[in-house]
């Protein structure tokens, strides 16, 4: 009983916050796009098509996230395109990530590894939307320094690079134990 009450309450959770969650993902990647001019340069030829994100073979436990959907604007930018009312949309592009195992998701992500990510749709606006993604960088830095000035922003920098390699190597570290303990020879 507490399992169906706990996943019904995640899934409240999720609907509930999802909109404006998307909404201000879709601020964060307009700003990256923004700062990279030959991003948009790639967006611009595919305005008024939309590509879907979702998560699939999530765990039984977790409330099923709501997808993603974005539409490319005329600037090459994007907008939140959430569907209406239960309607199918069609979208030129279906991207689906698999994240049976969220833990392992997380530590793949936190050490550099992609998702394994299937794709369906339209060839040209996937292989457009792929160089974005693997050109597009945050200067976080760059950000920080606007906000607190570049001599702070260099010390924030520098401890959240810190940070990222101690949690590199405390997964690292978390992945041999969890290898040892299933079987696997240790040294």
């Amino acid at each position: 009983m507490l399992h169906a009450f706990d996943s019904r309450f995640l899934g409240a959770a999720t609907a509930a916050v999802g909109p404006a969650m998307g909404e201000r993902l879709t601020l964060w990647l307009n700003h990256l796009l923004a700062a990279e001019p030959a991003a948009a340069e790639h967006l611009i030829r595919h305005a008024g098509r939309c590509v879907a994100l979702r998560a699939d073979a999530l765990p039984s436990w977790l409330p099923r996230p709501p997808v993603l959907r974005f539409r490319v604007t005329p600037a090459g930018l994007l907008e939140w395109a959430p569907q209406e009312g239960g309607s199918e949309a069609i979208d030129e592009l279906q991207m689906s990530f698999e994240v049976s195992n969220p833990a392992q998701s997380a530590l793949d992500l936190l050490n550099g590894r992609r998702p394994n990510v299937t794709i369906q749709g339209d060839a040209a606006f996937a292989a457009d939307l792929h160089w974005v993604v693997e050109n597009l960088r945050w200067d976080v830095q760059a950000d920080l320094s606007r906000l607190f000035g570049p001599v702070a922003a260099e010390g924030l920098a520098r401890a959240g690079r810190g940070a990222a390699a101690a949690l590199r190597a405390a997964a690292h570290a978390a992945a041999t134990l969890a290898a040892g303990a299933n079987g696997s020879p240790s040294r």
